[in-house]
């Protein structure tokens, strides 16, 4: 049903990600874009609600509203809002995982992560693996694009980028101050100032994790100010710096530690994170004239990473195989008695420089809109391993001593071309990336590698009224491979290896039409000539290895306003808003292959169902505001999902807990938000996230993690 229809559509028409459906079809020019921010203009992605209405490519707004009255407490509960896939980790989702339309959603590997429009990921060529993530707190609102727009921010152009927007200062005093506090020893400090253009936020958080021996205790700073500097000119500077101090292991569970122990189970209680991660940028906006502006973005980070851990799976030998045996067999273990500890010692310097002009123009008579860019983007990683001879050991011998590099220049260029109602825009984007890898051991070797990728785009709008419009796209995705992919540590280039690539098409139709309902529904189908994947994300210990996938579904996202649709009298404000991705096909089109000796990776076979895509999610909301008061009731549903290759149903009962279905589970979360009459700028609330207290496993690739058990917290809004 959704396969070849969509896949003859999208082939021949596009979605386009500049162009969207005016209210009254008139052509649309550079000031328009600049109003909207619908390209992810240097700072947004698609804008606000009422302006992604009128986006040609698919997309949802989480806005502050939301954010700040479901009184969300990680990112994975926000993102969840979108129809995303976000796999629950430690408990405060400080390393969420991120998956969009099937993609796997390990470490967010698969997915653009960007900050007011700025990649904050310390690897996004060489390692695009989140082990950082800003808190949820720092953001005004949260923007998912999943269409054409991907082309013009890669490097990953796949399934979906994800953009977070931080407040605008104000010029007049202002600020705010929110403390929360509950259950699992949750504490939530966050408090900001702004006035004359700048603005300054601090939070401090902590809380224990899902499992015993995790806790987590995180600092953010982050400023941000606008300044008019001559007429036409404008620059926006951001600064920012984190530090998180965790109890935290790397290891899930056996199925059999699990069966004895329970959820909480966790022996590992040296296990220990440390991380600071310092960012800056700034953004130039210049109007050269009413219709062209150029926005110049240039942005640094650091981020170093300590983890000093006992275990990084269920099968790790690092305490003997007497330890990962009686693991196995659901014995206590006890780490005090392992003299050995690992310490995985990361440090990663980004920078990067992007301008982009946009340009309205009418040659041949058209209106047309263009945009054309270049950046260049650097990154540098140090990666040491060292081995301890005890338990609590912060120091050893190096075993590894890594540099890796990645130097990336992009060029891009789209432009929309308006025949009325009907927008068309074709795009292309250019990457030539090169990578180098030193062992830096002794004796040790050294490699270099480079490719260039060109990635084309099509898109097509249509108004078909004031506020209903069709959208349809095709383009080339595009992953880079890591460096240590790559790269062996002996210098030797894998020839083997090849980008991922993939046809990304999609069809859909947007509308608020009836007064008080908002929806979007798209069908999509995503088709990898070559996906990379690695075992460890699968369960096991698989090599590195690739083939061709398919992905295919639909997605729907809306909200009904029920006072306006119902014409309800009086104070009583009741909603509805819905989040629903429906994936029938995440399948493997062949075996997948070893990269190190080509040969199938055992149990993968053309036909079986990709690990860690769920066929469905749901996230559903009934709310109400009363006067002051306002409630919501959240139910969050996640489809079953396979572990492994092989599609495996059920874990032996020794086994590692690396392998076996995973069930679906049903959430519930709840809000209440009250303004003292009055004293309208002082709300108290109070929220239950998991309500009825659910044990779910969440994921098991390095063994059984299990889902956040309930907390309940309440706390104090103070604004003025």
């Amino acid at each position: 049903m959704i396969r070849s229809p969509l896949y003859l559509l999208a082939a021949a028409i596009a979605l386009p990600q500049s162009v969207h459906a005016e209210e009254d079809s008139r052509p649309r020019t550079a000031a328009d874009d600049a109003l909207s921010s619908t390209v992810l203009e240097a700072v947004t992605v698609v804008g606000s609600n009422d302006q992604s209405l009128k986006a040609a490519g698919s997309s949802v707004v989480i806005d502050g509203e939301t954010l700040e009255k479901s009184r969300v407490l990680t990112t994975n509960e926000a993102l969840r809002k979108a129809g995303v896939n976000v796999r629950d980790e430690e408990g405060l989702g400080l390393r969420p995982n991120i998956g969009i339309r099937g993609q796997n959603p390990t470490r967010s590997t698969k997915t653009l992560l960007l900050e007011d429009g700025i990649p904050f990921a310390y690897g996004s060529y060489g390692d695009n693996a989140s082990y950082y993530h800003p808190p949820v707190e720092r953001f005004d609102r949260i923007e998912v694009l999943k269409g054409t727009a991907q082309a013009l921010y890669g490097p990953q152009t796949i399934s979906g980028l994800v953009n977070y927007i931080t407040p605008a200062p104000t010029q007049s005093l202002s600020g705010g101050l929110t403390i929360a506090g509950g259950e699992q020893n949750y504490l939530n400090t966050h408090g900001y100032v702004s006035g004359s253009g700048l603005r300054l936020d601090v939070l401090r958080k902590k809380a224990d994790g899902a499992r015993d021996n995790i806790d987590s205790d995180l600092t953010d700073f982050s400023a941000k100010g606008v300044f008019d500097l001559a007429p036409g000119h404008r620059l926006t500077a951001r600064a920012s710096r984190y530090r998180e101090d965790s109890n935290i292991t790397y290891s899930g569970i056996t199925d059999a530690e699990f069966q004895n122990f329970g959820r909480s189970y966790n022996p590992f209680s040296n296990d220990t994170f440390d991380a600071t991660r310092s960012g800056a940028s700034l953004t130039h906006e210049w109007t050269l004239t009413p219709s062209a502006v150029l926005k110049t973005n240039v942005y640094t980070a650091y981020f170093s990473r300590d983890w000093w851990r006992q275990a990084s799976t269920t099968s790790d030998g690092q305490c003997g195989a007497a330890f990962t045996t009686a693991r196995n067999n659901g014995m206590a273990v006890d780490p005090n008695s392992c003299n050995s500890a690992q310490g995985r010692l990361r440090d990663y310097r980004t920078t990067g420089v992007e301008p982009r002009l946009s340009v309205s123009h009418s040659l041949f008579g058209l209106p047309q809109d263009l945009i054309v860019g270049a950046r260049a983007h650097f990154e540098t990683q140090q990666r040491v391993q060292k081995n301890g001879t005890t338990p609590t050991a912060r120091d050893g011998t190096v075993v590894e001593r890594n540099r890796r590099e990645a130097d990336a220049y992009a060029y891009f260029a789209q432009n929309t071309v308006q025949f009325g109602a009907l927008s068309v825009t074709p795009g292309i984007r250019v990457e030539n990336v090169n990578y180098r890898r030193e062992n830096q051991l002794p004796n040790g070797l050294a490699g270099e590698a480079d490719f260039t990728e060109t990635l084309p785009s099509l898109a097509l709008s249509y108004a078909l009224s004031g506020k209903t419009s069709v959208f349809a796209g095709v383009h080339k995705g595009f992953a880079p491979p890591a460096t240590a992919d790559l790269i062996g540590n002996n210098g030797a280039t894998v020839a083997e290896l090849e980008s991922e690539r993939s046809i990304n098409a999609e069809l859909g139709i947007r509308s608020s039409a009836l007064p008080g309902i908002r929806l979007e529904l798209v069908a999509f189908r995503n088709d990898f000539d070559n996906q990379i994947v690695v075992g460890s994300i699968a369960g096991g210990n698989t090599p590195l290895a690739q083939g061709k996938t398919l992905y295919e579904g639909l997605e729907l996202n809306g909200r009904v306003d029920l006072a306006r649709v119902l014409a309800l009298p009086g104070r009583v404000k009741p909603f509805v808003e819905l989040a629903w991705t429906y994936l029938p096909t995440a399948d493997a089109q062949t075996a997948f292959t070893r990269v190190d000796n080509g040969q199938a990776v055992a149990g993968s076979a053309d036909g079986r169902r990709l690990p860690y895509a769920p066929e469905q999610l749901v996230t559903a909301t009934l709310g109400a505001e009363v006067g002051l008061i306002e409630a919501r009731f959240e139910a969050v549903y996640i489809g079953e999902q396979f572990a492994d290759f092989a599609n495996t149903e059920n874990p032996t009962a020794n086994g590692n807990g690396q392998i076996g279905k995973i069930s679906d589970s049903l959430v519930y979360n709840a809000a209440l938000n009250a303004s003292l009459p009055g004293y309208e700028n002082v709300t108290v609330f109070v929220a239950a996230k998991n309500l009825t207290d659910e044990t779910d496993i969440v994921d098991r690739t390095r063994g059984i993690q299990l889902n956040q058990p309930r907390i309940v917290l309440g706390g104090i809004n103070l604004k003025f």
